[in-house]
């Protein structure tokens, strides 16, 4: 699989699926959610209000992933996970790599050979974006999956510099 950075709008990416940083409700909020939702259009709000109503009755679980149409969105899915908050005192890491587990998971269900991720919970759920780019990508390199590119899509020069960095340390230890 090839892992690449790209620094830019998650909601412009030519891929078969986008991962949306959600909130459990999934019926949209504010960040890449608010941006994903606002630029796919209704579909993606219909989708996930049907889900509401019957598989999903609770919300979404933090670290688990479902995925919807793309609406209008240039993607064929959206696979939305819910990223934990950072807690300085609790160690989360497990739930923040289960969330990029279980979007390559749904991916492989779908068929989806490229996948999108944004920085999922560095927004404001407040996880360091240092930590949380060692995390995703450990956890995407390692995971076993049908899907041929993971494309971060990194908002700003400082999130993309962060996963940069981290990359090229990836490389030099191959």
């Amino acid at each position: 699989m090839d892992i690449t950075l790209v620094q830019g709008d998650i909601t412009t990416q030519e891929v078969d699926a986008v991962v949306n940083a959600a909130n459990s409700s999934l019926l949209g909020g504010a960040g890449v959610d608010g941006a994903i939702h606002g630029r796919g259009g209704p579909e993606i709000l219909e989708e996930c209000r049907r889900l509401r109503a019957s598989s999903h009755r609770g919300g979404l679980p933090t670290g688990q992933a479902v995925a919807t149409t793309a609406g209008r969105l240039p993607a064929r899915w959206v696979i939305h996970t819910v990223g934990p908050v950072y807690a300085p005192g609790e160690d989360r890491s497990a739930l923040l790599a289960s969330c990029h587990r279980e979007s390559l998971r749904v991916a492989d269900e779908l068929g989806a050979r490229t996948v999108a991720f944004p920085a999922i919970s560095t927004g404001i759920f407040g996880w360091p974006m240092a930590d949380a780019a060692r995390i995703a990508l450990e956890t995407v390199s390692a995971a076993e999956t049908s899907v041929v590119e993971v494309r971060f899509v990194l908002f700003d020069a400082t999130a993309y510099g962060t996963f940069n960095d981290l990359i090229m340390k990836f490389a030099r230890k191959s």
